[in-house]
Formats: structure tokens, C-alpha cells, sequence
């Protein structure tokens, strides 16, 4: 499955860096979300993308979203990475990569996991998609641009 713009978001239930499971259906009707997808806690471009998502996050509460970051590294990754790097949002643990596959987010040259950023609206459907491995601080500038847009 490959999700699209347009698609209702599929729902997920994922434990959080606290241990404490997070279910897309909790946001439906209250918050848009910001789901990005990164390949793996403390290297370079995901420390870069996700302090970026942290240095705007009032920006993103202002917007009436949540974000939500998702990578395959375990609960104590994720709360080590969150506490370094003064993370004020969710990551999600995502063991053997099903709510990737789940979305359709591809690897990068068939080995590296992708970097995807999905911007979902209140209702649950995927308002934007942004992919780059690389642009680390578009993902940041894209879902702000794109919630401003669908801001009600």
C-alpha cells in the first residue's frame, strides 16, 4: 500500500518514547498531525531534521498540530535521542518497519529507510507528502506551509 494525498491516513497504535501507546484515531477531530517518517535516531540528517522540527514546534501547536516523529529504533533509543536533544514531541517505535510499509515510504537506493514527511488534517486525510532524504528542513518549512493552507 501506498498512501497518497487525498487518502484517509490508515490508523496506527505505536508505543511512544514513554512506553505509553499512541493511536492516530486519538488526534481525529481535535489535531492535524505532522507524521514523519526519519531513518535512524542521533545520525547527522535526522539529529538536523528532527532539532528542526523542535526549534518550530510552537509554530506547529500554533497551527493546531501535533507532530509525531517515527523511526524502527527501539524505546530506549528514542528516549535517549528525546532527551539529548530536548524533543518536546512523540516519537514512535516502529519494530520491523510495518507502519512504514504500511505507508508506503520507500528506501532510499534500496537500503536506507526513507525520509517522509505526511501532513494529516483533522478528518485524518493526508493533506501533503514530502519526500527527500537530504532537504532535512524542507519537511519543517513544507508541513507548516501546507497546514497554513488548511488551517480553518
Amino acid at each position: 500500500m501506498t498512501v497518497k494525498v487525498g487518502d484517509t491516513a490508515p490508523d496506527f497504535t505505536l508505543p511512544s518514547q514513554a512506553g505509553t501507546p499512541v493511536s492516530l484515531q486519538n488526534f481525529r477531530g481535535k489535531k492535524a498531525v505532522v507524521l514523519y517518517f526519519y531513518p535512524k535516531d542521533d545520525t547527522p540528517g535526522c539529529t538536523t531534521q528532527s532539532c528542526a522540527f523542535r526549534d518550530k514546534y510552537e509554530a506547529f501547536k500554533d497551527a493546531g498540530a501535533e507532530v509525531i516523529g517515527v523511526s524502527g529504533d527501539s524505546l530506549a533509543s528514542h528516549q535517549q535521542f528525546a532527551t539529548k536533544h530536548n524533543l518536546p514531541f512523540t516519537l514512535l517505535s516502529d519494530a520491523g518497519n510495518l507502519l512504514r510499509k504500511l505507508y508506503g515510504v520507500p528506501s532510499t537506493l534500496g537500503i536506507l529507510p526513507g525520509r517522509v514527511t505526511y501532513v494529516i488534517d483533522r478528518d485524518g486525510v493526508v493533506q501533503h507528502i514530502f519526500n527527500s532524504q537530504m532537504n532535512f528542513k524542507a519537511h519543517i518549512e513544507e508541513s507548516l506551509k501546507t497546514l497554513r493552507q488548511i488551517q480553518v
